[in-house]
């Protein structure tokens, strides 16, 4: 990595290039300075058209208005995070920014301004102009445009996004000032936080907060499209893993956490959270991501992972797979066990329906298997009743979707999980069960034995769409689809 620029004669007292002496640069000579000020085309971009989801966005921020009379609403993207020493982790915006903007731009902050007529807002996007020429922090600077690449002008970003942009450097000021009731976004901006101290409240800021959370459950046709998207790419990226499960098992699990990485990079944003890459008995750690274990013929590989556009609406799928391309006797009858559990949670999925319906079908049939299995005392209801499947499938069923892989977290209670079902909704159903290699209850040869079939389900109107039917699920089906892939690979 290259390092920022040194001065060509350092003196004793010298500072680092971001902080500036009297205005100057030390190491930096007058011609050197007049030079760099001059001789730049003019690259003002023009005749921008908005971006897609620009008119969502627009209605999103009347909805937050309306809900909010007379308030000021302070919503950051948040700020770049230290990795190690000068370099920094990727960016992320923070989701709820990102959901009234379609921005992903770090330090920005959305502030709706309540009119002095007591009619609506007035949006404003807060954001770092381009990097000056005349000072020369376009150069010298380690945050300037020849360092990490050009960011778009106000005017540029205010005909994209569709929302008036003014320098957030004026922002902090202006807020220490305000008066009047004021709500923010915690935990993404602590400078913002800092400026807003005496003038908010956490009970008033979760409020905000729970408010924007409950305004993803329901996605619109342009958050479909992209999970869709998200979910087409993932299920390539799982077509891809197959395909070297040879070189896999000659390395580790880390080849194809990579494999997997690389569909998400060139498709998308990103990987949506962090990969799960589980072969054999690290299948019984729900959130295996240290991806460093072996990879074995005969083991089966638990993997989990979602490709993240470059939106930021992430899939979220999981299959176990026979790592030779074939489920031994008792792979199969624990796998067949899920998929049936999985089948009847999906069919409890529909408008109307109360959210945990699709978790209950799914631990009934679970609980029914153990009982069958005779690894736990029926009858089923009493299982149930006492929790004791518990043991063996550990999580709930499934969760929402969305901008975050657990979207609508902060959502009430009453609103998310004890909730009903409308359409438009997305959420996941992903049933499992897990055999741990230390568990003494069960017979040996279950032990080390984890399954976990998981898909994206959009509610529709009359019932459910399975956004990633296209990755076979049923056990024949997985490892017809299996051998199709290793011929190719040939």
């Amino acid at each position: 990595m290259t390092d920022e620029l040194t001065p060509e004669t350092p003196d004793e007292d010298e500072q680092p290039i971001k902080q500036r002496k009297n205005g100057l640069y030390p190491g930096v000579s007058d011609e050197l300075a007049a030079s760099m000020k001059t001789g730049w085309a003019d690259t003002e971009l023009r005749d921008l058209e908005p971006i897609e989801q620009a008119p969502n966005t627009a209605r999103r921020r009347e909805a937050l208005s309306r809900r909010f009379p007379g308030e000021r609403l302070v919503i950051p993207a948040g700020n770049l995070k230290t990795r190690s020493n000068d370099t920094e982790y990727d960016f992320r915006a923070a989701t709820e920014y990102v959901h009234l903007t379609g921005d992903q731009t770090e330090d920005s902050v959305l502030v709706l301004e309540p009119r002095e007529n007591g009619e609506g807002h007035d949006a404003t996007l807060y954001r770092l102009p381009r990097s000056n020429r005349e000072n020369g922090e376009f150069w010298l600077d380690g945050m300037g445009e020849l360092w990490v690449g050009r960011r778009n002008s106000l005017a540029e970003a205010a005909a994209l996004l569709g929302v008036d942009c003014a320098d957030v450097r004026e922002l902090a000021g202006s807020l220490r000032e305000a008066t009047g009731p004021v709500r923010v976004v915690r935990g993404h901006d602590a400078g913002i936080e800092a400026a807003l101290a005496d003038k908010v409240t956490a009970e008033r800021d979760e409020e905000l907060r729970v408010y924007l959370s409950e305004a993803r459950l329901i996605k619109d046709d342009f958050e479909i499209g992209e999970l869709q998207k998200a979910v087409d790419s993932t299920v390539r990226g799982f077509e891809d893993v197959v395909k070297v499960l040879d070189k896999a098992e000659a390395t580790s699990e880390r080849y194809i956490e990579g494999t997997f990485f690389l569909r998400a990079r060139v498709e998308g944003n990103d990987v949506g959270y962090g990969s799960i890459c589980a072969a054999g008995p690290h299948a019984t750690t729900l959130h295996w991501v240290r991806n460093n274990g072996q990879v074995r013929s005969g083991d089966l590989l638990l993997l989990d992972a979602g490709v993240e556009t470059n939106t930021l609406y992430t899939a979220d799928v999981t299959r176990t797979l026979p790592i030779n391309g074939t489920y031994t006797d008792l792979q199969r009858k624990i796998y067949d066990a899920v998929y049936e559990a999985q089948e009847a949670g999906i069919a409890a999925v529909k408008p109307g329906a109360a959210f945990r319906d699709f978790h209950d079908a799914a631990q009934r049939v679970l609980a029914e298997k153990l009982v069958e299995w005779g690894l736990v005392e029926g009858p089923v209801d009493r299982v149930l009743e006492l929790g004791l499947q518990r043991r063996w499938t550990l999580h709930g069923t499934g969760h929402m979707l969305g901008l975050d892989v657990h979207d609508c977290a902060v959502a009430r209670t009453e609103t998310y999980v004890n909730g009903t079902l409308e359409a438009g909704m997305v959420l996941t159903v992903e049933p499992g069960l897990y055999f741990q290699a230390d568990d003494l209850t069960v017979p040996e040869e279950y032990r080390g034995i984890g399954v976990r079939i998981e898909d994206d389900i959009l509610v529709t109107e009359d019932g459910n769409r399975n956004l990633s039917a296209a990755l076979p699920r049923r056990s024949d089906e997985v490892e017809a689809w299996m051998a199709r892939l290793t011929r190719q690979r040939a």
